[in-house]
């Protein structure tokens, strides 16, 4: 991708990944993905953020293309590769560069990267640098989603410039955002697998940036936005203790039993108006589930018993959830079993991230029969209950 002009003299001169499918070898990205850095030019010139080590060529390339024959500061806002791979190449093609960043990120990357401490200058909270005629000052912002996370402010151009946080796993061709709902729901799975684990610091940092004069947010990943207050909002509805009447049924059935139970239960939950989203694990993008999570009252996991415990694929969609911390205010476990087993204990002992109450299960020796369908429906009574001035 061709270098873009933010505004005079600030430049996109990153990376548009069209074909990645899997992140750190965990997150699904079905629209790719961007590794976006930025240039900017004045006395002294700045760039803030490389790419991943795949795409340095693009960066180098991009970098020739606006004639840079000298870099003075490479700003670090994050250690992690896919934003700062690249360094050790640039500091070897610009010998006089140094790289900014605090002392957090700087023994990251020593130990990721081997950069040697000589290459960097160590910046305070809220220290400033001057190019010349715009200044950058950089602002603290850990876990979000690391402990060494700051943000570049270029106060002149009015651009914050945030790494991962706002980011959206997407490739486009469009500097800018074009399609804001293919955006959100990118952006919303961005923050349902990453950020939201960090809820309570991004409220805190959130806070920490509302006075700063921003006209565009310019992240790591996916397309910048030139209306700032669109992805603004989104966090803020995002991040706030509000639920929504919603539940989230993860399930998984061998031989049907946990099946009828779950087909059962959701039209159970339609009846009495709740929004209900069942996710089958054997075919389901986990990041799918991640998004639902983000606004869910409730959620309640459906296995069979597999030698005395859950199922491994809920097993492991259980361990997704407690890691995540969403929002959630119960869960409760549905299921069938064979001669016996721990699988509700099991499933409600691994939970201990979340702050849930949990309701009474509904566990089923063998095919379920009119006693347990009576069973289902006093959960769904008690869960809109328990949902009730939920809007």
């Amino acid at each position: 991708m061709s270098v873009r002009e933010i505004k005079p003299d600030i430049y996109w001169v990153g990376a548009v990944d069209w074909d990645r499918r899997l992140f750190d070898e965990l997150i699904p990205l079905p629209d790719g993905t961007s590794y976006n850095s930025y240039l900017i030019k004045d006395k002294k010139i700045a760039l803030i953020d490389t790419v991943d080590p795949s795409k340095e060529d693009e960066l180098i390339n991009n970098l020739k293309k606006l004639y840079i024959n000298n870099i003075d500061f490479v700003i670090a806002n994050h250690a992690e590769q896919d934003h700062s791979g690249t360094i050790p190449k640039i500091l070897g093609l610009y010998p006089n560069a140094k790289v900014v960043t605090n002392a957090k990120c700087k023994d990251m990357l020593k130990e990721l990267l081997l950069i040697p401490d000589d290459r960097f200058i160590t910046v305070s909270d809220r220290e400033t640098i001057s190019l010349g005629d715009k200044t950058l000052e950089f602002i603290f912002a850990p876990w979000v989603h690391w402990p060494d996370t700051m943000f570049t402010y270029l106060k002149e151009g009015k651009i914050l410039f945030t790494c991962d946080f706002f980011g959206s796993h997407i490739a486009a061709s469009e500097l800018f955002v074009k399609d804001e709902t293919k955006v959100y729901e990118s952006a919303k799975r961005y923050y349902a697998e990453i950020m939201m684990p960090f809820r309570t610091s991004i409220k805190k940092h959130l806070e920490r940036i509302k006075d700063l004069e921003i006209e565009i947010i310019a992240p790591s990943h996916g397309p910048v936005y030139n209306r700032p207050e669109f992805i603004l909002n989104a966090y803020k509805e995002w991040i706030s203790d509000e639920v929504k009447n919603e539940v989230v049924v993860p399930y998984i059935s061998m031989h049907g039993s946990t099946r009828k139970m779950v087909d059962y239960f959701v039209d159970a939950l339609i009846k009495r108006g709740i929004t209900v989203k069942p996710f089958n694990l054997t075919k389901t993008d986990i990041g799918e589930l991640a998004i639902a999570l983000v606004d869910a009252a409730t959620i309640v996991i459906a296995s069979p018993t597999v030698l005395v415990g859950p199922h491994p694929n809920v097993i492991y969609a259980v361990y997704l959830a407690n890691a995540l911390r969403p929002k959630l205010k119960f869960a409760s476990v549905i299921g069938s079993y064979g001669w016996g087993g721990k699988m509700v204990e099991q499933i409600t002992g691994m939970l201990t991230n979340l702050k849930v109450e949990v309701l009474e299960p509904v566990i089923v020796k063998g095919y379920p029969m009119e006693e347990n369908f009576k069973a289902l429906d006093r959960l769904a009574d008690e869960i809109l209950k328990k949902h009730e001035g939920i809007s």
